[in-house]
């Protein structure tokens, strides 16, 4: 790949990233809950997702997502389901288990798998990358699934710095925001709100 097609990639996959979607808004809800720690391990676990993503697209499988409505409508109930569970634990958790030490350290243990299982069953992100990265391979150069997995790993990278950068901003105001209990409590049933939303756009959704 010539260094003109990597920046434009580069620069479109940032674009992208800042573009609002159920990812960015996870990782800036986690962030504003629990701190930027919280925000960045959300981050790599959904970039973590990435990884088995492009595999996916490099090896051909994603086009299952897209040619089978079954498989398609499995993987999105699924991811829909655990959007709800975080819904939940979220709304009921009382702002004592939020503040504690040892339910924080639990919670950080978790959030890179929540970010990783989040990416891996939303089956629109694997026919999103088979759509978008094809677009910048050269087959004439040959070697094209490596020349996806090149692609797919500049786009996690990009996206960790958004991300990142999101995590940072919105973490920032963490400790503002779940000063008292009432305004904790506020915070959780926003956030619970906001993962109910993304479940049912999830599970609406369409190939």
């Amino acid at each position: 790949m010539s260094l003109e097609t990597i920046f434009t990639f580069i620069a479109a996959s940032i674009l992208l990233s800042l573009v609002p979607g159920p990812d960015n808004v996870f990782v800036l809800t986690q962030s504003a809950l629990s701190g930027r720690l919280a925000g960045i391990l959300v981050s790599l676990g959904l970039c973590t997702g990435l990884i088995v993503q492009t595999a996916a697209v490099a090896l051909g499988l994603a086009v299952i997502f897209q040619t089978s409505l079954i498989a398609f409508t499995v993987l999105k109930l699924t991811g829909a389901a655990y959007l709800l569970y975080l819904a939940w634990k979220i709304i009921h958790a009382t702002p004592i288990e939020i503040g504690t030490n040892s339910s924080r350290k639990i919670k950080k243990k978790n959030l890179y798998l929540r970010g990783f299982i989040m990416n891996i069953t939303n089956p629109k992100v694997a026919i999103f990358f088979l759509a978008f990265l094809p677009q910048f391979v050269n087959p004439a150069k040959g070697f094209v699934s490596l020349q996806i997995a090149v692609l797919g790993c500049l786009f996690i990278l990009s996206t960790i710095v958004v991300f990142g950068s999101v995590s940072i901003l919105a973490g920032s105001i963490s400790s503002l925001l779940t000063r008292s209990a009432k305004t904790q409590k506020i915070m959780n049933w926003i956030a619970g709100s906001i993962f109910v939303v993304l479940a049912l756009t999830l599970a609406t959704a369409e190939v």
